[in-house]
């Protein structure tokens, strides 16, 4: 016990009891109190990216075919390669769903590399969050429109209307349920199941 009988020593141990008697630890505060989730969903590929992926590659092999006839063509081959490559990367999306104590995050994930946030709300400028086929969307419907959704039949869609900048939105996404519990239980009155 000769560590004990330095002054520095008991002092420093008088303090640390001192505090944890006057200070008791609130096991709630200990606790995680972020509602928190995050969902991944995988943009299909539609006819619209079909055909620009085929006019892409129509437009290369016409390129290849220029430089038979002017040899000094070759750069235009070569920047279509190029444009194909980036182009076709950029047609690889999958949409990433953030909710933290109601803020919503929506960033576009581009060929599993590149991340761009297109969409962030807080739960107070929520007027309307309810399935796609709800007739409360009707008065919504001079909002602008983002569809951050995979496109799949049969996917559970949701409109997600708020006051942004003055300006009214509409997001249709594919919430899951801890994202729409998360909204419901911020914003009863708003949310529509």
């Amino acid at each position: 016990m000769k560590v004990l009988k330095t002054p520095l020593t008991r002092s420093f141990l008088f303090a640390i009891i001192c505090v944890t008697i006057i200070t008791p630890i609130n096991l709630e505060d200990l606790q995680m109190s972020d509602y928190y989730t995050e969902q991944l969903v995988k943009k299909r590929t539609d006819m619209k990216d079909v055909f620009f992926k085929a006019l892409l590659a129509a437009l290369t092999i016409v390129s290849v075919l220029i430089v038979f006839m002017f040899p000094f063509g070759i750069i235009l081959p070569v920047g279509m390669v190029v444009l194909d490559v980036f182009m076709f990367r950029r047609m690889n999306v999958e949409y990433e769903y953030l909710f933290v104590n109601g803020d919503l995050d929506i960033d576009k994930i581009m060929n599993k590399a590149k991340r761009k946030r297109v969409f962030s709300a807080h739960v107070n400028d929520l007027e309307l969050l309810a399935p796609v086929k709800e007739l409360e969307l009707r008065q919504h419907a001079d909002a602008k429109t983002f569809d951050f959704s995979s496109r799949n039949e049969g996917a559970r869609l949701y409109a997600l209307v708020v006051i942004d900048r003055g300006q009214k939105k509409k997001v249709i996404f594919e919430p899951n349920d801890t994202i729409i519990e998360g909204f419901k239980m911020l914003a009863p009155r708003k949310v529509v199941q």
